[in-house]
């Protein structure tokens, strides 16, 4: 499948790996000393949601905007305001246009002392995303293939922080990339957190990278999911997932605060469910 952004900005999946996206550095911010966000596959990282890509789909309609008008209950309320305050930066209060790629509400959160490295392949993308980053000396964008940031660019000086990985899943075989990324980039910076985000389209290849996650015996791996609708046949997108290395020791929490409501609020009707696992570690 091809899952360039700029035509899924603000849709369902966004707004599920943004907010846990925000929960990671929310408790990265717990401690004063720096940490660094490494986005392996940034895209241009600010989109509109009238322009002709979002405009075509009009999935953020069913993600974003959903979101934006719901009335939230606390705990979640409180849990999802980084993201909301992050997206509503990009706007004004009273309306919605323009929806933050990952770079952007990473950016949004940093404090003085961390660091952001957004790396994008696609020249053009690439380029657009130097222009929207001008001039922010706390971020450093570079054309590069993301997966090969993995062994380079690990691990980073200030030996805190989160490595970001959300392809486009424009090639096959990036589910045996996303394993072997992690393998090789573990052995670099074992303490480090990761975050790989993945469409749930097929659920064979699903099943298919859990299997190859266990397999490389790292511990303390966290598997997150939301679905919106059943599996059909042909397969289309009906979910998303994220699967969290070293993750936040409150995460699993929040997300079984979180999830649920995102579930009733994000999917067809009562067709939300949302499924969170230890693929290694702990239960």
């Amino acid at each position: 499948m091809n899952y360039r952004h700029a035509f899924h900005a603000g849709n369902f999946a966004d707004v599920v790996k943004h907010i846990i996206l925000t929960r990671i550095l929310a408790y990265l911010m717990r401690k004063d000393a720096a940490f660094r966000v490494i986005d392996t596959h940034a895209g241009v990282g600010l989109y509109d949601l009238l322009g002709d890509e979002a405009g075509r789909t009009g999935e953020w309609r069913e993600g974003i905007g959903r979101l934006m008008a719901a009335d939230l209950p606390e705990p979640v309320a409180a849990q999802v305001a980084p993201y909301l305050a992050a997206v509503t930066a990009q706007n004004g209060d009273d309306q919605l246009r323009y929806y933050p790629g990952s770079p952007f509400i990473a950016r949004h959160m940093l404090r003085d002392q961390d660091r952001l490295m957004a790396l994008e392949l696609h020249p053009t993308d690439a380029e657009a995303l130097r222009q929207n980053f001008e001039g922010d000396i706390q971020t450093r964008v570079t054309q590069l293939d993301g997966w090969a940031a993995m062994g380079t660019h690990l691990p980073p000086k200030e030996k805190r922080g989160l490595v970001l990985v959300d392809p486009p899943f424009e090639i096959k075989g990036e589910f045996e990339r996303m394993v072997q990324a992690l393998v090789k980039a573990h052995a670099r910076w074992p303490g480090g957190t990761y975050a790989f985000w993945y469409p749930i389209k097929d659920t064979k290849d699903v099943q298919a990278y859990v299997k190859g996650l266990r397999a490389t015996g790292i511990d303390k791996i966290l598997r997150l999911e939301l679905t919106i609708r059943a599996p059909s046949i042909p397969p289309r997108l009906h979910g998303t997932g994220m699967v969290v290395v070293n993750p936040p020791y409150v995460l699993e929490d929040e997300m079984r605060t979180l999830l649920p409501k995102l579930a009733g609020l994000l999917a067809d009707e009562g067709r939300g469910r949302f499924h969170i696992e230890w693929i290694r570690g702990e239960s």
